[in-house]
């Protein structure tokens, strides 16, 4: 149901696995034999357990949404008469505003690419097109050059359920690609015929580590003592937008979040800020 009905990408349906798997383990140690007899109170044990086990708050939230697929599935199929799930209350998860990185920050990191690397047009591109494009690390990993429309300054991004998306790409990131494709890509392709945009050294397609790698090394050299991944690049592309008078429907198209409400969280000001615009715009400040 979950691969053909609401074309989950093989990631989630794996992460969904893996948390009914869990569950239904403890299920089974539980005594409980028939699925119809599993309770509410069985299920909130399962969720103490998991406190117990010192799971973050995040991982045993989607733990339980995983869980609560599951026994909604039950329950529409008629397999069982209720869905004990109702009445137990979702993990509180609390919003962390996600760690961003001003513009002299990203120059720096860019910068300290330095061209006698051998993967110099290679990391300077990845770099820029995260940030361009606001990409997720797979979204990168995925791109292929039958995907690049770069006279058009768009690419086109296969998201979150195989979700296509159209995302323009600045002219800082469009050279850094043109020069990466001339210089460098066909000295990685080597015999292989790989149609994904970013290569490894073997010229296979990159992976998420990989490219974890690939930035942290260069956060490194700009001494930058903040921890950047790739999602902190995400998150500073969404956040310079908005800070830039972007709609955040906007934000949310290029982005590729499915609900607002994920986005929304980019949309943080500075207290100060706030401070300000109130006192200057309000009749009464």
């Amino acid at each position: 149901m979950l691969k053909v009905e609401k074309n989950l990408s093989e990631k989630t349906l794996l992460a969904y696995k893996s948390d009914n798997i869990k569950y239904l383990n403890f299920i089974d140690k539980s005594k409980i034999k028939d699925i119809k007899n599993i309770k509410q109170k069985n299920i909130s044990e399962y969720i103490h357990l998991l406190y117990d086990q010192k799971f973050s708050t995040a991982s045993i939230a989607r733990m339980f949404s995983s869980i609560r697929s599951f026994h909604k599935f039950l329950f529409s199929e008629e397999i069982v008469s209720q869905n004990p799930t109702l009445t137990v209350l979702n993990p509180k998860v609390s919003k962390k505003l996600p760690e961003t990185l001003d513009e002299t920050e990203i120059s720096s990191i860019i910068s300290s690419v330095k061209q006698s690397s051998q993967f110099f047009y290679r990391d300077k591109a990845i770099i820029e097109t995260l940030y361009s494009c606001g990409l997720r690390v797979s979204e990168l990993c995925d791109l292929s050059i039958s995907n690049l429309f770069l006279d058009d300054e768009l690419i086109r991004i296969l998201g979150k359920g195989s979700k296509e998306r159209l995302v323009p790409i600045s002219n800082k990131a469009k050279e850094c690609i043109n020069k990466y494709l001339i210089h460098s890509r066909p000295v990685l392709l080597k015999k292989e015929l790989v149609d994904n945009l970013f290569l490894s050294k073997n010229g296979k397609k990159l992976t998420r580590a990989m490219i974890n790698n690939i930035l942290k090394k260069y956060v490194l050299l700009s001494g930058i003592s903040k921890k950047v991944s790739p999602h902190t690049l995400r998150h500073s592309f969404a956040t310079h937008l908005l800070d830039g008078g972007a709609d955040l429907r906007f934000v949310q198209v290029l982005l590729g979040h499915s609900d607002i409400s994920t986005t929304q969280i980019y949309t943080h000001l500075d207290k100060h800020l706030l401070k300000e615009v109130y006192k200057t715009h309000h009749p009464r400040s």
